[in-house]
């Protein structure tokens, strides 16, 4: 997989349609899914969450992808999004696949909802997250090292 959002289409050409995209999806989430429990709620609040009475945790068999082609082939290939990925957060909205629902990934998925709070919005957010993935990777983007350093066990 490369990094290098210059092979077959532009991140940045795509990224009103990837923050519209996010946005309707988180909505959906909002919408559909459950309020924490008390116990994910004190977890929400120590991993920096503002809000955690807002968040909605979605189960779903897979982590939503795009529908439109080129928008989700440039996922895929930045490392965005992909089939393997267990859960992604869009706002307030957290998508987890229900077999890998451990702490660990709930609070990860929490410090996203904190940096979406810090940015003040997915229009802020993602911008700046899909910088920091086709810069350094999915694995070493400052975003995902600090969600990885919040997490429980």
């Amino acid at each position: 997989m490369s990094d290098n959002p210059s092979q077959g289409g532009n991140v940045a050409d795509i990224l009103p349609k990837a923050v519209q995209w996010a946005k309707e999806v988180a909505e959906k989430g909002l919408l559909a899914g459950r309020g924490l429990t008390p116990s994910e709620l004190v977890d929400a609040s120590h991993v920096g969450v503002e809000a955690p009475e807002r968040v909605r945790l979605v189960l779903v068999d897979e982590v939503p992808m795009p529908t439109d082609p080129v928008l989700r082939e440039i996922a895929v290939r930045t490392g965005l999004l992909s089939s393997r990925l267990s859960g992604l957060t869009l706002g307030y909205a957290i998508f987890i696949v229900p077999t890998e629902l451990t702490r660990r990934l709930l609070t990860h998925e929490c410090r996203h909802v904190h940096q979406y709070e810090r940015a003040g919005s997915i229009d802020q957010f993602l911008p700046e997250y899909l910088r920091q993935i086709t810069t350094y990777g999915y694995s070493s983007a400052p975003l995902e090292l600090d969600a990885c350093m919040h997490e429980l066990p």
